[in-house]
């Protein structure tokens, strides 16, 4: 018999369900115009508004059938197309409330990639739409920008000593990011739940040196992984890749009112950016055209997912079962080309993801560049970087002449350490001739 006593039932002693306690008096407050708890100069903030809003709620998203795993997977309450339940948060900015609130259960996986500049205030605005599945789920929800150093703890998002945001409330996050890098973020209530049905990201902060001209190894470079002072964290083109599993028992259970075991857990799909190869080579889902409507790529600060009139995501044809798993994992570059890898973990497990006939400089590690006290460079060459739950790597290759044999040459970059499970973490580098390709505008694209 399973336990009919939900460990939600108790999360008024959780730090910040106080808040969900008194929130209709209280939460006001925080939203938009700041508040008697929020320093002054994020109240300042606060007054305008948010660089960019996002809502918590659940949602499907589709893997890779398998009878082999009934009734787990597919779940029988999945609508067509689609495979496995989640949690998760959308990119609502600009949506009208009435959109906003259409996106009950159009969650996505991974979240919305985000990046911010360094020294530079960032607010984020966190909605809680609910679970449209699960109605009689109360969770309140958090952003937690892991591994970024707070000055001021309210904003942190960890529920025991900031703020929770209960369902129908809103709360504005203010950040200013000291540290350039490679981060994640995530739900940190229920977080070993939250966190595993996909309430999980990847944000990274731009450095303070990009814009600047430095020459290394004979080239010139303007933007850069961290601030080096000697251009060599140089690259021409990025990709964030978010490492994250499902263990199918637990996202049935979640739809099925039932609650899982945890000391159980295995990992079934190992997942790149929400996906599982080969759907991680798949592209993008269509992004807005912003040399058509004239926008300077450089005003966004998220991935800009083309939506429709209600506000849900467009998916490319052919493709609708990946409607919300928007980003793709493949790798494009000519030769040449100095090419960043910002890896994360938000999987309990570790990764050793490995770039066969590849070499990587591993420059960074959880947002800090290898170098000693003494200025000394640490960073190392490898095909493999290993890092595990919870952790980030940043790394760098030089895309090596293209054989001349087919359109582009491919290298296989995948997750070695993913011994089991059905589903893999895998995508390749396609390396073109040089110039075929047109400067990079935007991460992952």
């Amino acid at each position: 018999m399973r336990k009919t006593l939900s460990r939600r039932n108790l999360f008024k002693i959780a730090g910040g369900a106080a808040l969900a306690a008194a929130g209709a008096s209280m939460l006001p407050r925080f939203t938009s115009k700041g508040g008697w708890l929020s320093p002054s100069w994020s109240a300042d903030a606060q007054q305008a508004a948010p660089n960019l809003s996002m809502a918590a709620t659940d949602g499907w998203i589709a893997l890779p059938p398998d009878s082999a795993m009934a009734p787990y997977h597919p779940d029988s309450l999945a609508p067509a197309g689609l495979t496995t339940y989640i949690f998760g948060f959308r990119n609502v900015t600009g949506l009208t409330p009435e959109q906003m609130m259409a996106q009950k259960m159009r969650a996505q996986h991974s979240a919305p990639l985000f990046w911010v500049n360094q020294n530079t205030q960032f607010t984020l605005q966190l909605t809680n739409l609910g679970l449209a599945m699960r109605p009689d789920l109360v969770d309140a929800h958090t952003l937690h920008w892991h591994g970024f150093r707070h000055v001021i703890p309210f904003f942190d998002g960890e529920p025991m000593g900031s703020v929770s945001v209960p369902i129908e409330r809103n709360f504005t996050y203010a950040f200013r990011p000291r540290d350039p890098g490679t981060y994640m973020y995530h739900c940190h209530v229920e977080d070993i739940e939250h966190v595993h049905m996909g309430m999980t990201g990847m944000v990274f902060v731009r450095s303070a040196q990009d814009g600047t001209t430095l020459n290394f190894n004979g080239r010139d470079y303007t933007r850069f992984a961290y601030n080096d002072g000697d251009g060599s964290t140089g690259f021409d083109r990025q990709f964030s890749l978010l490492l994250s599993e499902v263990w199918n028992e637990a996202h049935w259970d979640d739809a099925h009112i039932q609650l899982p075991q945890w000391t159980d857990y295995r990992v079934d799909f190992g997942l790149l950016n929400g996906r599982v190869y080969p759907d991680t080579i798949a592209p993008n889902s269509p992004m807005i055209d912003w040399t058509a409507n004239n926008i300077d790529p450089a005003t966004f600060n998220a991935m800009p997912v083309l939506t429709d009139g209600t506000g849900d995501l467009m998916a490319n044809a052919g493709l609708e079962s990946l409607r919300y798993q928007p980003l793709s994992s493949l790798i494009t570059c000519n030769a040449g080309e100095r090419v960043l890898l910002r890896f994360a973990n938000l999987g309990f497990t570790e990764a050793a993801m490995t770039a066969t006939g590849l070499k990587m400089q591993i420059i960074g590690r959880d947002a800090t560049l290898m170098r000693g006290r003494t200025g000394a460079d640490t960073s190392y060459l490898s095909s493999t970087a290993t890092f595990n739950a919870g952790e980030s790597v940043d790394a760098i290759f030089t895309a090596p002449p293209h054989s001349g044999n087919s359109p582009y040459d491919a290298y296989l970059l995948y997750n070695r350490a993913m011994t089991h499970g059905n589903g893999s973490q895998m995508t390749e580098n396609r390396v073109y001739p040089a110039n075929t390709l047109a400067p990079q505008a935007l991460p992952n694209t």
